[in-house]
């Protein structure tokens, strides 16, 4: 099993410029994940005539598996097998999307119009952009910690290169 002295120095503990520097790089890759599976499912939803609930969960469900992917990509390339890769993208990842995919959606939809808005709008994309934004502001202190630990994206990250 790959340690993770790459996040640590030679006491055990991370250094805060480490660990803040990786908390971002996973929170900025969960959130890509995120946006991409998100904006694909509301253009699938609304292009098919999709009511705001079926557009919504298919947008979830798309947020979830972008961002897996985006975290099995790498490590696939390295040679882990696929079934090893998906186990720590949904161990790295499974918490940060969900605290992204539930504080995104509350904020679109306490948004005055911004669920109804079209993809055409400024409201859509604008509301959209803030409420990514805040969800990765609250997925980053969790990203933190659970490195801080060696766990989520420290793990995913040990397996680099290998």
């Amino acid at each position: 099993m790959p340690t993770d002295d790459h996040f640590h120095h030679h006491h055990g503990a991370p250094s805060r410029a480490t660990l803040n520097r990786t908390a971002l790089s996973a929170t900025i890759h969960c959130l890509t994940g995120c946006a991409i599976g998100e904006v694909l499912g509301l253009v699938v939803g609304t292009a098919l005539g999709w009511g705001t609930g079926q557009t919504i969960i298919l947008a979830i469900a798309l947020a979830f598996l972008f961002g897996y992917a985006l975290t099995m990509l790498p490590l696939l390339r390295s040679g882990l097998p696929f079934g090893t890769a998906l186990g720590l993208a949904l161990a790295a990842d499974t918490a940060s999307i969900t605290i992204m995919e539930i504080v995104d959606n509350l904020i679109m939809l306490v948004i005055p119009g911004a669920m109804d808005a079209g993809l055409g709008t400024l409201l859509f994309w604008g509301s959209l952009a803030v409420a990514l934004l805040i969800a990765g502001a609250f997925a980053f202190p969790v990203n933190r910690w659970l490195i801080s630990r060696g766990r989520g994206h420290a793990v995913v990250h040990s397996f680099h290169g290998h």
